[in-house]
């Protein structure tokens, strides 16, 4: 019987004088209050912590807000018996509202339309620029493949380590993708770490960037890019495109979306659709999926030993990525002469935290040197890391059984 209907009962018995009483320690037991865990806590706090960070701290609010919102509401305790359709259990076997939204990451459908967004606001003017900065990209990914041993070593299956050594390549939508083919009951925890420490980098990246570089190289300056023209950037998504998916065929979704977009955008007669995948159904896709996610980390499934091992081997595979950008660039700049050496700030933007990373660059460069400004060319090694990420996921799930 419905509360509403014993009030209803108790309100009437009241008035007939015949003493009828509401169980209301009863009721308690079946509302969230009742029926709390300490793991419910915790997991409430943490949402409350992201969204926090989110509008305080700036951290990735698109993101971060409907997953802390997501989070809460996937951990409100309640009475199975009284609610039979497990509409928080999403990732159990039962169907609810929940759990259709949480159908578009469990399918993979989410992070490639992310990508067709990404794709349509996105300029490859700096990297067709300077292809060389292609290189940096590549090199950042060296995260993924150590992060991807160090968690066999700590007792992860292939299957997972694989998915949390995305977390390196700093893509939340790629890290989801291959978490959710592959150990979809890791993927709370894995979106989490990922989309936390894209948030994070102007906190992380800082300090590696300044250990590993000297205060000459910090204001090294660069030649200015040159220009593109229109026609390079039509042609660059389709032949970029069938290299990168005959390379790496598991990746064509993430890929095809990402290049299909930002042919939408240079064509210059699909403006309307362009402004449509980066616009509207971009902020729907973002909206559902931080919301899904969110929901997935149910305090039985992301309060466990993994999922802070999950977090410790993101921290590393971050630091890694941005060590392996920065080393690289100091490593090419022993083949390169004059102005056209790199200044090595620039490969910590190899990482896929786009802009985030080439704003850092941008920022430490200019408290060395005011008026050199290096977010341009940051922006093709950054660019060029999403590529890289997507490719790194393509092979992980080509040779990787799943």
């Amino acid at each position: 019987m419905s509360f509403s209907s014993r009030l209803v009962m108790w309100i009437t018995g009241c008035l007939q004088g015949d003493g009828q009483q509401l169980d209301l320690l009863s009721y308690l037991d079946d509302t969230g209050f009742g029926r709390a865990e300490i793991g419910n806590i915790v997991m409430i706090a943490i949402g409350l912590l992201m969204i926090y960070l989110a509008i305080k701290k700036d951290y990735e609010p698109l993101l971060l807000v409907p997953i802390g919102f997501g989070i809460i509401a996937g951990n409100i305790p309640y009475n199975p018996a009284l609610m039979p359709i497990g509409y928080q259990d999403v990732l159990g076997d039962q169907h609810s509202v929940f759990s259709l939204f949480y159908l578009g990451v469990k399918s993979g459908l989410f992070p490639p339309l992310i990508f067709l967004g990404i794709g349509a606001m996105t300029d490859f003017s700096a990297l067709l620029s300077n292809p060389k900065l292609l290189l940096l990209g590549a090199a950042a990914q060296i995260g993924i493949f150590i992060t991807l041993i160090g968690s066999l070593l700590l007792g992860f299956n292939l299957q997972e380590a694989a998915s949390i050594g995305i977390i390196g390549g700093a893509d939340g939508p790629t890290a989801i993708f291959v978490a959710s083919q592959m150990s979809p009951i890791l993927l709370g925890a894995i979106a989490i770490a990922a989309y936390s420490y894209m948030g994070l980098v102007p906190v992380i990246q800082p300090p590696i960037m300044r250990l590993l570089t000297t205060d000459e190289e910090r204001r090294r300056r660069m030649k200015p890019v040159r220009h593109v023209s229109k026609t390079e950037k039509i042609i660059f998504p389709i032949v970029a495109f069938l290299i990168t998916s005959f390379i790496a065929p598991g990746a064509i979704t993430l890929l095809g979306m990402l290049f299909f977009g930002n042919l939408l955008k240079e064509s210059g007669v699909t403006d309307r659709l362009a402004k449509s995948a980066q616009g509207s159904l971009n902020n729907i896709v973002v909206i559902l999926l931080g919301f899904a996610v969110g929901t997935s980390t149910q305090a039985m499934y992301f309060l466990t030993f993994d999922s802070l091992k999950i977090f410790v081997l993101g921290a590393i595979s971050f630091a890694i990525a941005t060590a392996g950008g920065v080393l690289f660039a100091k490593f090419m700049n022993l083949f390169l002469k004059g102005d056209n050496k790199i200044n090595p700030l620039i490969g910590a933007a190899g990482v896929s935290a786009v802009p985030d990373s080439a704003r850092v660059v941008e920022i430490e460069g200019r408290k060395y040197d005011p008026k050199n400004h290096l977010l341009m060319h940051a922006m093709a090694p950054n660019v060029a890391g999403v590529i890289g990420s997507a490719i790194a996921a393509g092979v992980l799930l080509s040779i990787v059984p799943h």
